[in-house]
């Protein structure tokens, strides 16, 4: 029962947060929901036994060391949003006119991305991503100028595009498994692992290629990445917080998926691909660092970064899939930290540039360090659990023989660390400017990022056990023997 108190929860929010008597504590019923969702998350990942397996829904949806761990994600990120979300309107009273959209539309955008994740289905978790990117599409567009606009419409047609190339992949699965006589197996995860074990043959790659190029738009990878610097730039905070760290996630659960049930009769079609697609998105984020001075968008070109290294991880798997794991989790984190914060310093010094904002640790001393804390993790610096996640992939590379992507991967990080340096490093410790004042902020406002900062920390120095377990399990379902 508990499993589905995930969904039932933000979906509750959801349908009363437009009605007239609820408008005026809006706010603070998305705070509840999240807080119960979390509440739920964190018992169900902990109260269960890593490899435990769990269906229900009518066969349709599955409790799984996979689903555990992302929605566990998924409710401390969306938790933070919901608090930041929380004190920006208690600080700015203003900002409670037409709040209620916002708020309904992310309790939607939740509950579609709870739902994908926990779908026993591959089509079903399509559909509910899809779900999801029509809640997000609004929710870009909330209090609409030019560029939300431009970029709430982009983000919509390359969301379908990647999607359709999806479905195209599905379509040419069902196609080989209707070949090899296996059709009646659907698209239900037990019976596509039963079709696996079938001869590969061009229809099932072609799929694979064409599933894993259209999953890997909504996670940014090169080729289909122009959509998310400009609307990660160009979205308010809380919502880029919930498309790099949520959609993401809930993305990156349907690769794991596809994983689960293929890495061991078609990794020659699978390796071969994500690497590519990870080494040109990493290519791509650095140049782009290196030509941008707004922290926002360097902030979303290193969320490329990031899947870059995550598909080069999957695409060796074996020893690197525990450190994917650790690093998808501490880049959510992450991603949450520093949107989050870089909405508070854009409010406070009214600009994006960061040659305009300097002595950030003076100027917001928990902003600042912040911003500070969650910019070392982006660039992968001990002990944060990104810094683990990154050596193990590392060390996957070298394990799997694959020395030229090895250099490859070091260089281009060592570029991202240079680029990133430069612009970041003066805005924190430079001299204050003559105008600026001193922002105050309470304890509530900073609570949830410390909650994820405290686990960044415990991911690169102790996992408690249980948490362990469960991530050690996803590994071992998605890196194959």
């Amino acid at each position: 029962m508990i499993n589905l108190l995930a969904i039932l929860f933000p979906a509750a929010g959801a349908s009363v947060a437009g009605v007239r008597r609820v408008r005026p504590w809006v706010v603070s019923l998305l705070l509840a929901v999240a807080a119960v969702d979390a509440a739920v998350a964190i018992t169900f990942a902990l109260g269960t036994p890593a490899d435990a397996v769990v269906i229900f829904g009518g066969g349709y949806f599955v409790a799984d060391a996979t689903s555990r761990l992302f929605l566990l994600v998924v409710s401390l990120v969306f938790l933070g949003v919901a608090t930041y979300l929380w004190t920006r309107v208690k600080d700015t009273p203003e900002l409670q006119e037409g709040i209620e959209r916002l708020v309904g539309f992310s309790l939607a955008f939740v509950t579609a991305a709870n739902l994908s994740i926990l779908s026993r289905n591959l089509f079903g978790g399509w559909i509910f991503l899809e779900l999801s990117t029509l809640a997000a599409v609004p929710l870009i567009q909330f209090r609409p100028n030019a560029a939300r606009l431009q970029a709430s419409w982009h983000y919509f047609l390359f969301s379908s595009v990647g999607l359709a190339l999806t479905l195209l992949g599905f379509a040419c699965l069902a196609r080989g498994m209707e070949a090899s006589g296996t059709a009646e197996a659907g698209f239900f995860l037990d019976g596509l692992a039963e079709a696996a074990r079938q001869p590969s043959d061009l229809w099932r790659r072609v799929g694979l290629a064409l599933i894993f190029l259209g999953y890997g738009t909504k996670l940014g990878l090169a080729p289909m990445y122009t959509w998310l610097p400009e609307t990660y730039h160009a979205a308010p905070p809380a919502v880029t917080a919930l498309l790099g760290a949520v959609q993401f996630n809930v993305a990156l659960a349907a690769v794991f998926r596809v994983l689960q049930i293929y890495r061991v009769s078609d990794q020659a079609v699978i390796g071969p691909e994500l690497v590519a697609l990870g080494l040109a998105t990493m290519a791509v984020s650095a140049f782009g660092i290196i030509a941008t001075r707004n922290y926002v968008r360097l902030i979303a070109f290193a969320s490329l970064n990031h899947g870059g290294v995550i598909a080069i991880g999957l695409g060796i798997g074996k020893g690197a899939a525990y450190g994917v794991v650790l690093y998808a989790v501490a880049n959510a984190f992450i991603k949450a930290i520093l949107f989050l914060t870089a909405g508070k310093i854009e409010a406070h010094y009214k600009s994006e540039d960061a040659r305009e904002v300097t002595g950030l640790l003076k100027d917001m001393p928990y902003s600042g360090l912040f911003f500070m804390v969650g910019i070392f993790a982006l660039l992968g610096f001990p002990p944060f659990g990104s810094f683990l996640g990154e050596l193990i992939i590392l060390s996957g590379l070298i394990g799997a023989g694959r020395y030229v992507v090895f250099a490859a991967f070091c260089a281009i990080l060592t570029v991202t660390f240079i680029a990133t340096g430069r612009t970041v490093f003066p805005m924190i410790w430079g001299a204050p400017s003559d105008t600026s004042h001193r922002a105050g902020q309470t304890l509530t406002s900073v609570l949830p990022k410390l909650v994820l900062l405290l686990a960044l920390l415990a991911m690169g120095l102790y996992l408690p056990a249980p948490i362990n377990a469960l991530f050690r399990q996803v590994a071992a379902t998605v890196g194959g023997p």
